[in-house]
């Protein structure tokens, strides 16, 4: 079986301050190193976001690839969240507010996370160390 279908798949947006943030938290709180993750300017992240017609212009979405499902904004960072180990896990409870006012909560976030938390210029690079968790 392919590696890349063994784990689940983060895609997030590479050049966003608190994305790359928050890959490196989950990163530290993914003990058993669960996630992989491919930057959503990737050409992985491309041909996953075509499949499962979504997309591929709009990097406002956190995307997990799960089981051959795919899971976008708060529902995907709850499922990530939940699988973390740590108090963190308890973010997990809020899956049981409707996606339509978590959604409108990430939305927000989301359209302002450049102003508020800044852009790199180029995609975050992981260290040696971390390289294999990360999809080119």
């Amino acid at each position: 079986m392919n590696d890349k279908l063994k784990h689940p798949v983060i895609l997030f947006d590479g050049v966003c301050n608190l994305c790359s943030s928050s890959v490196q938290f989950i990163i530290k709180h993914d003990k058993k190193r669960i996630f992989r993750f491919a930057s959503l300017q990737s050409a992985y992240a491309a041909s996953v976001l075509q499949q499962y017609n979504l997309s591929a212009n709009n990097f406002n979405s956190f995307v997990l690839l799960k089981e051959e499902k795919v899971f976008t904004k708060s529902t995907a960072a709850l499922m990530v969240v939940k699988q973390l180990n740590g108090l963190v896990k308890l973010l997990y409870c809020f899956i049981i507010i409707p996606p339509f006012i978590r959604n409108a909560v990430y939305t927000f976030i989301a359209q302002n996370r450049y102003k508020w938390f800044g852009k790199k210029e180029v995609c975050w690079l992981p260290t040696k160390e971390l390289k294999s968790l990360f999809i080119n």
